[in-house]
């Protein structure tokens, strides 16, 4: 399956808006494991075990990771959740950027090193950026378009004075997303939680695109207000434009003691399920 359907599939088993963020601190690890960055996949596993069938979608932050040494663990982690959530997919959050043959290198590393089902690129550079991760068949390329960070605006919130009607360059970006550099069908967009008139904005440029959306949990975005803005369905009820709503340390932190992967479920379920109700409150939802 393409990662448009495996995101469908997972979505509709696992009844799930949610997509867990593994972002592993070893500083911020349970008593037992805290400080050892050799117990990343550990922690992480445990995680996944916790959560598999809560969640539409997994996504290792690849920086946490790489800064402990740890990308042998990071490709390890991601082939057991294949084993163990095969249905589940992977969204390698890389945030990759680059021209050319270094591109080419960096879709190598997501898709045949960590074997992901898609990664988060940074658009900035423009299209020929883009280009060579559309050359892995079925694989998403997730772009960078309206981030939570509040230093996004510096850019992504300034209007175009060249392109007809003076869009700003989220929303340029939104609508070449959903046309012209969407040539087989394997784009989504990163929209943040802490603006949902934003992602509103994004939805309506991009009436299908599945759309990544960080920032509910410790960031502070409003999970209720996020399903409004970014969730699409048609007349009939049926998704027509998915979201994928991320939490990351309101997740992995939930509890201190060994119970953690514990507390791990009891939070992601009670955010799966806050989405859940605001997907059914919709106007639409069968």
């Amino acid at each position: 399956m393409t990662f448009i359907q495996q995101l469908a599939r997972a979505s509709q088993l696992n009844r799930s808006l949610l997509c867990v963020g593994l972002d592993p601190e070893p500083a911020r690890f349970p008593a037992g494991l805290k400080g050892d960055p050799k117990r990343i996949h550990e922690f992480c596993a445990r995680i996944v075990d916790a959560t598999k069938d809560l969640v539409c979608a997994f996504k290792p932050q690849i920086a946490y990771f790489a800064a402990q040494r740890a990308e042998d663990q990071l490709e390890a982690l991601i082939a057991y959740i294949r084993r163990n959530a095969p249905e589940v997919p992977v969204i390698l959050d890389a945030k990759r950027g680059d021209i050319g043959a270094t591109a080419e290198q960096y879709a190598r590393e997501a898709f045949e090193r960590y074997q992901a089902d898609a990664v988060t690129l940074s658009p900035f550079m423009g299209f020929d950026t883009i280009e060579p991760y559309l050359a892995y068949p079925g694989k998403g390329a997730i772009l960078l378009c309206r981030t939570s960070n509040p230093g996004g605006s510096d850019w992504q919130n300034q209007r175009l004075a060249d392109v007809p009607g003076q869009p700003r360059l989220y929303e340029h970006l939104a609508r070449l997303a959903q046309t012209e550099w969407n040539r087989h069908g394997q784009l989504g967009l990163v929209v943040g939680a802490t603006f949902p008139a934003e992602i509103a904005r994004v939805r309506e440029l991009a009436p299908t695109l599945p759309l990544l959306i960080p920032g509910v949990g410790a960031q502070g975005g409003d999970a209720e207000a996020t399903v409004r803005a970014g969730l699409a369905r048609d007349a009939r009820g049926v998704v027509t434009g998915p979201i994928v709503v991320n939490s990351s340390r309101a997740v992995l932190y939930a509890g201190a003691g060994e119970d953690y992967a514990q507390a791990a479920r009891r939070v992601a379920l009670a955010t799966r399920d806050t989405l859940a109700a605001a997907a059914a409150a919709l106007p639409g939802a069968a």
